[in-house]
C-alpha cells in the first residue's frame, strides 16, 4: 500500500540506530505503538522474542494482526460470494467514483461472505483478520485516488478500471507469540512494558481516519449517512495532529513508557521542531538523535518535490 509516512524505506536505519543502542535484539520485547500498515513491527518480528504492535484505527489494526500476529492463512478462493450492489458500490461508487462500479460490487460482496464465514464459525479469528486484511489489499490497489482516501479522482485511471483480484496480505511466520492492539496510544502505554519502544505517531495536521476513512469503512462494516464530497464518518482526531496538544501528549507518552530505549521518528514536515522534541525527551534521560534524507511522500506528480529529514529521536530512560 501507499501510505503517508511508511518506514518501509527506512527500515535499515531504524535498526542500525536500534542495534547502536541497544547491542543485542533476540531476547527483547520491541513496541510499535503507532503501527500503521505494520511495516516496522513485522521487520523485527523474527529478530526478537515479541513485538506489541498497536494502532488506533481499525484499518491498521486489521493489518497488523495480519502481519504481526497472525500464525494462519486461508485459501481465499474458499471464500464463495457473489457481487453485491452494497453500501460501497451505493456511496463510494455510483455516487463517488473512488471505485469502479464492478469493483466496488466485488468489495461488498467479499465483505458479506467474510462476515458470513467467521459468524457460521467456517474461518477462525486469525483466518477472518486475513481475509479482510486481503480484502484491503486488494481494494487499495484499484482505488481510484492519488494514494489517499480524502479525495477521489474524476475520471477513471487506468487501476482503477482493471478488474479487482483477492490477492492474499502476505505476513512472515513467526514461532513467537506476538501482541496486537487497537488502541488510543496514550492509554495503552500505562499497561504494557517491555525493553525497546518505537514512536512513529502522526506529525502534521493530516488526521489518518480521514485519508483513510473507506478502509475503516470497509473493515467496520457498518452504514452511516457518508458527510461531505469525499463521504467520511465520523473520525478520531489525534492529538498528535494538533499544534496546541502534540506536546502534552508527547511527554505525557514518555514519562509513562515502562521501555528502557525509546525511539522517536519524526520529520523535519512536523509541527514539533527538533529542539522541542530534545527538550521534551532529554528530561527522562540519556538523549540523542540521528538523521536520514529521503525522498518526500508524494500523492500525485502535482505534490512538492524534494527531500526531507527524518529525525529518530533516541532517549534511554533513567531507571528502568
Amino acid at each position: 500500500m501507499n501510505y503517508i509516512g511508511s518506514k518501509k524505506h527506512l527500515l535499515d536505519f531504524i535498526e542500525t540506530t536500534v542495534k547502536k543502542e541497544v547491542s543485542s535484539l533476540k531476547n527483547k520485547v520491541f513496541c510499535d505503538l503507532f503501527a500503521g500498515t505494520g511495516a516496522v513491527g513485522a521487520h523485527f518480528k523474527t529478530k526478537v522474542r515479541k513485538v506489541i504492535a498497536n494502532d488506533i484505527e481499525p484499518y491498521a489494526y486489521t493489518l497488523i494482526y495480519n502481519k504481526i500476529k497472525n500464525s494462519s492463512t486461508y485459501d481465499l478462493q474458499k471464500i464463495v460470494y457473489a457481487p453485491k450492489e452494497g453500501f460501497i458500490y451505493e456511496n463510494y461508487a455510483k455516487e463517488r467514483s473512488y471505485f469502479s462500479e464492478n469493483n466496488a460490487k466485488k468489495i461488498d460482496g467479499l465483505r458479506e461472505a467474510i462476515e458470513k464465514s467467521f459468524i457460521c464459525k467456517d474461518i477462525n479469528e486469525d483466518q477472518y483478520h486475513y481475509c479482510l486484511a486481503s480484502l484491503l489489499f486488494s481494494a487499495d490497489r484499484v482505488a481510484n485516488t492519488t494514494g489517499v482516501y480524502g479525495s477521489f479522482l474524476k475520471k477513471l485511471k487506468f487501476m482503477a478500471k482493471s478488474e479487482m483480484k483477492f490477492l492474499p496480505h502476505t505476513f512472515e511466520p513467526s514461532k513467537n507469540k506476538h501482541e496486537v492492539y487497537n488502541q488510543d496510544a496514550n492509554e495503552l502505554i500505562k499497561t504494557i512494558e517491555g525493553d525497546i519502544l518505537y514512536l512513529d505517531p502522526p506529525y502534521n495536521h493530516r488526521q489518518y481516519g480521514l485519508n483513510y476513512h473507506i478502509l475503516n469503512t470497509i473493515v467496520k462494516n457498518e452504514t452511516f449517512e457518508p458527510r461531505g464530497k469525499s463521504g467520511f464518518d465520523k473520525y478520531i482526531r489525534s492529538d498528535y495532529c494538533q499544534i496546541t496538544k502534540v506536546e502534552e501528549a508527547l511527554e505525557t507518552l514518555i514519562k509513562e513508557a515502562k521501555f528502557k530505549y525509546i525511539f522517536l521518528s519524526y520529520s523535519n514536515d512536523g509541527i514539533l521542531d527538533k529542539m522541542s522534541i530534545k527538550k521534551i525527551m532529554s528530561k527522562y534521560g540519556s538523549y540523542s538523535v540521528e538523521e536520514f534524507d529521503h525522498s518526500r511522500y508524494r500523492t500525485s506528480k502535482k505534490s512538492k518535490k524534494g527531500h526531507v529529514t527524518e529525525y529518530l529521536h533516541v532517549v534511554i530512560k533513567d531507571g528502568m
